[in-house]
């Protein structure tokens, strides 16, 4: 028998298993002696029923990762989950552990709590997060804390709403810090001439919009789920377009822009301007087997440097739950970088099974 060369196995950066019942040797990092876990695989989804909208942060005390997804009943009997938490070592290997909100934010009078943004602000743990009905007139943006990621989370009470704002759908929030200053991010879908993605500069502790601070447009109405990505002097947009909740029928798809400002302009790999509707550059869409794919989580970097995205999918086999309910999976790919442009293999979520993120012990 012929013993397979690690050649066999790199496509791209990904390492793909192509015969069965191979073990990986394990590996050390030469670099600093630190010692790395064996080489280990995963197969998407990396998480299932539901984990939708997710946002990913690793505790920097214990390298342990949480995910955070919008509120959704999984029909597992334990009704409908006010923003799930779930655990990792490693961004394969994910456990339920809590819901983020012991009761829902009073500020809105009914609605769900979609699309958690949680990052780690002034040493605790802030959430931000929408609070919508399904065409819903004045949604609004929440912000809430705790001093722990595995909550409960103390509800601070609305940022803004549509109204506040002058903002239709405004739902997806996304933080960001730059130049020492704080960054709200936010939109969704509308034809109306008022919509799109936005940014505006919050306070100092996060709980409110800066004095003085005006919003700027950063995308037409035909994009939702920022995320902005600092790199080489770059900031990424990275956006969804399409359905999200439409079980096999949704078209959720992702695209990319960049710019060399965190207020713009974000332009695709055309030159095209995201604030003009249909601009865009494809990062990675639907295929045969998962559909929906979008809303991504910031991205990750593991210790070997590889880059990599969490988003949710929706299995075209499976659906959705007993309830009807989109069952939109956590699902994990690896991003590529060429002349300064992100990718994902083949464009396209990946079903056959990848080589995993690496973390030291």
């Amino acid at each position: 028998m012929i013993t397979p060369t690690i050649n066999h196995f790199i496509h791209f950066g990904i390492w793909a298993i192509c015969i069965s019942g191979f073990h990986f040797p394990p590996t050390n990092n030469a670099e600093n002696g630190s010692a790395i876990d064996s080489i280990k695989t995963y197969q998407n989804p990396v998480f299932e029923p539901i984990l939708a909208d997710p946002s990913v942060i690793r505790d920097p005390l214990t390298g342990v990762f949480y995910a955070y997804g919008t509120q959704d009943n999984w029909r597992d009997g334990k009704g409908s989950r006010l923003v799930p938490i779930l655990e990792s070592n490693d961004l394969v290997s994910w456990k339920v552990i809590a819901n983020a909100f012991l009761t829902k934010p009073n500020w809105k009078a009914e609605g769900g709590i979609w699309a958690p943004d949680v990052v780690l602000l002034n040493n605790e743990y802030y959430m931000y997060y929408a609070y919508s009905t399904w065409g819903d007139a004045n949604p609004g943006i929440g912000v809430a804390r705790s001093k722990s990621p595995t909550g409960p989370f103390t509800d601070e009470g609305k940022l803004f709403d549509s109204k506040d704002i002058d903002v239709p759908n405004s739902i997806d929030p996304y933080f960001i810090q730059e130049d020492g200053k704080n960054y709200l991010f936010w939109g969704s879908f509308s034809d109306a001439p008022t919509q799109g993605n936005f940014g505006v500069e919050l306070s100092s502790d996060g709980l409110n919009i800066a004095e003085g601070a005006e919003k700027f447009k950063i995308t037409a109405g035909d994009v939702e789920a920022v995320v902005i990505h600092k790199r080489n002097g770059y900031f990424y947009f990275i956006g969804s377009k399409g359905s999200c909740c439409e079980g096999k029928k949704s078209t959720y798809h992702v695209v990319v822009a960049r710019s060399k400002s965190l207020t713009g302009p974000y332009l695709d790999k055309e030159g095209k301007d995201m604030k003009n509707r249909g601009s865009g550059t494809l990062l990675f869409k639907r295929n045969a087997r998962f559909v929906g794919t979008g809303h991504t989580s910031r991205i990750i970097t593991d210790d070997e440097g590889q880059d990599w995205l969490l988003y949710h999918g929706i299995d075209s086999q499976n659906d959705r739950v007993g309830n009807g309910t989109s069952r939109r999976t956590l699902m994990l790919d690896a991003v590529r970088w060429e002349d300064d442009w992100p990718s994902v293999v083949g464009d396209t979520a990946s079903a056959a099974i990848q080589r995993a993120p690496r973390f030291k012990k």
